[in-house]
């Protein structure tokens, strides 16, 4: 039975891939393997690529990001994408340069903020570095330790006034400790894929990567939480663990393109970016060029094909014009749609004040509907209708989210897909409760039920 049809198998398979994704570079490569395996030819940026046809699956990389696709029967040059949007990464730590120090006896690592984190949520938890290092010699290596790092809190004894308002100076107060002062041996032992003699963090890294921590020559590594995620809840109708916010929207678009033929004449995109929790503005981000080149080199190989033509092999098709290359161009986007999947937020049953006093999203009703006046989501009424299709076509409830008018929302890589191509956009997303904590709350159907709306939408409801 497909993972679409089985909720729980579903989600046993949403739980193997928070575990293999503990960053964006974990995730990219969990996506790679897994689409690999499902017969997506991975291409590379550096090569030429062979003309796009009916029925072709592919991927390319870029950093923490991916975009695959799968194309449907019968495509023109006019043929409209439809995309579901979603970013890799989560708010968090990273490993600062130069990392490892001790204190008043203890061996710590520096590290920055990254994105709004709930900055208490990650204090005396459990935690592992992940990411990924560069060698001298170019060469890239994934690293993962086990759990080797806390953030102490400070005792009640010590600031009796912790529980009426913990404030966390962000340079203080949030670095982690790895072990004692002076035992670098014993910190090294202490970690999974550690040696006895490694020296802190980048020794604790370098043995992860089977590297010498001299032949380091930069990092982009994270903490993360070593806690495995799972299901809780007196019906285990609950899912706990990190990254809900965005993982919930990959492997939602992952299932779905694995399992889902494309609507004839359309080509579904699986669009996975990095760094949305810093704003998107990089090369692997939302504001960055990745999509529309990737979407341009896949427009290239149908030049030679439009509606007017034979839709045969002709030389046409690789002689078209930049004349009719932008015009075919211009008409498939103007048909194209994109989900903008990210998560939202359900309503929370201490804080019911913080929420809309009439739109209520509740867990277990279904993947919502993200709505905002002034455009930090990107749905209209047009998406609405779309978007509603979609959810009845896979019998999957859903409902909307608006915020408290004193309450701002966020933003999603939706507003910025629409911007940077003038794709038609909605804004979507499962319910979550604690978003941006070091461990997210939803619901199991809500999860699985985004997955099976994101086929529908493949498919051409």
């Amino acid at each position: 039975m497909s993972l679409l049809a089985d909720r729980d198998r579903y989600i046993d398979r949403f739980t193997e891939f928070v575990r293999e994704a503990p960053t964006s570079y974990h995730a990219v490569r969990a996506l790679a393997e897994t689409l690999s395996a499902e017969g997506f030819d991975e291409r590379l940026e550096v090569d030429a690529w062979a003309p796009l046809d009916g029925g072709d699956r592919g991927f390319v990389r870029r950093d923490g990001a991916l975009i695959a696709w799968r194309a449907g029967a019968d495509l023109t040059a006019e043929s409209p994408v439809r995309i579901l949007g979603s970013h890799t990464d989560s708010p968090g730590f990273v490993l600062k340069p130069q990392p490892d120090f001790s204190a008043e006896g203890w061996a710590q690592a520096g590290v920055e903020v990254y994105g709004g984190p709930l900055l208490n949520s990650w204090l005396d938890r459990d935690l592992g570095f992940a990411g990924r290092v560069v060698t001298r010699d170019g060469a890239e290596h994934l690293v993962r330790t086990g759990p080797v790092a806390r953030i102490p809190q400070l005792a009640i004894h010590l600031d009796r006034e912790a529980n009426s308002g913990l404030t966390l100076d962000r340079q203080r107060h949030v670095q982690p400790i790895l072990g004692t002062a002076g035992t670098a041996g014993a910190v090294g032992a202490a970690g999974a894929n550690g040696t006895a003699g490694s020296a802190g963090v980048l020794g604790l890294l370098a043995a992860s990567a089977g590297i010498e921590a001299a032949e380091i020559a930069g990092t982009d590594v994270r903490l993360f939480d070593t806690q495995e995620p799972g299901r809780i809840g007196a019906a285990a109708e609950l899912y706990a663990s990190p990254r809900l916010d965005n993982l919930s929207s990959v492997v939602a678009g992952l299932v779905a393109i694995l399992e889902t033929e494309p609507a004839p004449g359309t080509i579904a995109v699986l669009a996975a970016f990095d760094h949305e929790e810093l704003g998107s503005e990089t090369r692997s981000g939302a504001c960055g060029p990745f999509l529309e080149e990737v979407l341009g080199r896949l427009r290239a190989g149908l030049a030679g094909r439009s509606d007017a033509g034979s839709g045969t092999e002709t030389a046409a098709r690789f002689d078209a014009t930049a004349e009719r290359l932008a015009e075919a161009e211009a008409r498939a986007l103007a048909a194209s749609w994109c989900l903008s999947a990210d998560a939202g937020h359900a309503v929370h049953p201490n804080y019911p004040e913080k929420h809309d006093p009439r739109v209520r999203p509740r867990p277990g009703a279904g993947p919502m509907l993200k709505i905002n006046a002034n455009q930090r989501y990107a749905s209209d009424a047009h998406g609405a209708a779309l978007w509603k299709r979609a959810c009845t076509a896979a019998g999957v409830p859903t409902q909307d989210f608006v915020s408290n008018n004193t309450v701002p929302c966020g933003s999603t890589i939706g507003p910025l897909t629409a911007t940077r191509l003038g794709i038609r956009t909605v804004d979507v997303g499962v319910p979550l409760l604690s978003m941006h904590s070091a461990r997210e709350l939803a619901h199991v159907d809500d999860l699985h039920g985004l997955a099976r709306a994101t086929s529908a939408f493949f498919a051409g409801a």
